[in-house]
């Protein structure tokens, strides 16, 4: 069954840019208007890939994709963000990796994925843009590699459900752009509800919907400190834990217990040792999160959040000064009425802070107050609600159905 999106949570202006520039660009209304929302992680950081337990949910920041079906193999992109930069390739050759610039490789790699699973399909005029801010830990590339793999399953009526578009996806970020995430921003791109976080086991892929509070609020807070090196400290942490788990002589530090580690850390490498015990106590805490958070406990759940971060800070070394600064900023104006910690992949990028609505505008002035002062830097605030998975946009004007 298709999912349609709720159309009250996405930018009208976006809607309206990418059909423009279809329009405009190929000379007839697009047939098709898909979205795939970002995403941003409560808690369960650098879990995901080690078979572990993440607590997401996707936010109302997308990436969109109008689309129409060609009767040849040409597949035509025009991306709106990179300037109407286009790319185009053949289905009937080789699809190569683009050495010279990298977000055409997201698309590439879906596409090499789909053929790859047996899926039958023509090419397409696509046009692609979105709003969920790069390079800041929202997942603004899963964004894009699912709305893709939903444009081709709604173009072609293609025989695979949500689960498979997340794992394709993943796989041409790990295979086709090389960078080894693991399967938490595809999921919940794909699995996201309106209203919900949600609990996904990454081993298993069982999804359990996590009801957020009511009048709770999920801000997030843009550091605006460019990563550097992001890809490369991020693989080289999943290697660390790799290597953690064969010293277990276990399939991933998933299926390590605190008492286990305990007892024989001390024989291992003491960075190995750091990294091992932040993602064994992250995925204890991430278990009782999701407990807390439907039992509406935000005073608890900030207690987690607070030592998620000091886990990210000191063992598993991916905060920077900015992020930790921000960090402090809010926690000082909220209190123990909520919770804030690092989000993503690290080395900047965003805070996330779930806290009572009435917080909203304390979190805002804080950081406006003292942020840019400490840093030099000026922070962005997202104030989010928790959004449905990819789809149809609903109420595609008549004239896009001709």
């Amino acid at each position: 069954m298709t999912n349609k999106v709720n159309q009250s949570l996405i930018d009208t202006a976006l809607i309206e840019r990418v059909q423009q520039t279809f329009a405009s660009s190929y000379g007839h209304a697009p047939t098709h208007l898909v979205q795939a929302p970002g995403r941003v992680n409560l808690i369960g950081e650098h879990t995901d890939y080690n078979g572990g337990f993440v607590l997401p949910c996707a936010i109302n920041y997308q990436t969109i994709v109008a689309s129409t079906a060609r009767k040849d193999n040409l597949i035509r992109i025009i991306a709106v963000d990179y300037d109407n930069q286009t790319d185009e390739f053949d289905l009937s050759r080789e699809i190569a990796f683009q050495h010279d610039r990298m977000w055409p490789n997201y698309i590439r790699g879906v596409v090499v994925g789909l053929l790859s699973r047996g899926c039958s399909f023509a090419g397409a005029d696509l046009v692609v843009s979105g709003n969920i801010p790069q390079s800041a830990g929202l997942s603004s590339s899963a964004a894009l590699e699912v709305a893709i793999g939903q444009t081709f399953k709604e173009l072609y009526d293609l025989a695979i459900n949500g689960v498979d578009i997340a794992l394709n996806a993943q796989q041409a970020e790990n295979d086709f752009v090389g960078c080894n995430s693991g399967i938490m921003d595809q999921m919940i791109s794909v699995k996201g509800e309106q209203g919900s976080a949600l609990m996904l086991d990454c081993r298993s892929l069982e999804a359990q919907s996590v009801a957020m509070p009511n009048n709770t609020a999920v801000v997030i807070v843009n550091s605006n400190k460019k990563r550097g090196l992001v890809n490369s400290e991020y693989n080289a942490r999943r290697f660390q834990c790799e290597q953690s788990a064969a010293f277990f002589k276990v399939p991933a530090l998933r299926d390590v217990t605190l008492d286990m580690f305990e007892s024989k850390s001390a024989e291992l490498d003491s960075v190995l040792a750091k990294r091992a015990h932040h993602v064994i106590t992250e995925n204890h805490r991430t278990q009782l999160a999701a407990e807390l958070l439907r039992q509406g406990d935000l005073v608890q759940m900030g207690q987690l959040m607070a030592e998620s971060h000091h886990s990210m800070r000191y063992d598993f070394e991916i905060t920077v000064p900015e992020i930790d600064i921000l960090v402090e900023i809010i926690k000082s104006a909220i209190g123990d009425r909520g919770g804030v910690r690092m989000t993503g992949g690290g080395f900047g990028g965003c805070v996330v802070s779930l806290i009572p609505a009435d917080l909203v505008d304390a979190v805002k002035g804080a950081v406006e107050e003292h942020y840019q002062q400490q840093t030099g830097l000026e922070a962005s605030i997202y104030v989010c609600q928790a959004s449905g998975g990819a789809g149809l946009i609903q109420d595609i004007p008549a004239s896009a159905r001709l």
